[in-house]
């Protein structure tokens, strides 16, 4: 049960950074971020509600008092990851970056996350 525990709280508080790493780009380096979101086809004004939506994902994942809340925040955490990484892919950046380690981090922190708290 303590292995369980120790990977499921490395595996979340390293899927935490890496959102708020984002998160923070977003925010403070926002002309540059919206420049490379036109470079890969998106729409430049998904920038700060985006980054908003992960702060708020991060809180409902390490708070969990709601449910409901948390598989949401667990399910925007996925799409994100998953467009994130194909977007990376397509612009010829390479496959593995945070957003594939992302991937890698967010499952056993879902169903640990179920398994150990829920």
């Amino acid at each position: 049960m303590r292995i369980k525990q120790i990977i499921y709280w490395f595996c979340t508080v390293v899927l935490c950074l890496i959102f708020l790493y984002s998160a923070q780009m977003y925010l403070l380096n926002t002309e540059m971020t919206k420049g490379y979101f036109e470079s890969l086809n998106y729409p430049s004004y998904f920038v700060i509600p985006l980054a908003i939506l992960k702060l708020l994902g991060i809180a409902m994942v390490l708070w969990r008092k709601s449910k409901w809340l948390t598989e949401w925040a667990y399910a925007g955490f996925f799409f994100d990851l998953v467009l994130a990484t194909a977007a990376h892919h397509y612009a010829g950046h390479g496959i593995f970056g945070f957003s594939f380690y992302g991937l890698v981090v967010l499952f056993p922190s879902y169903f640990l996350g179920k398994y150990l708290r829920d």
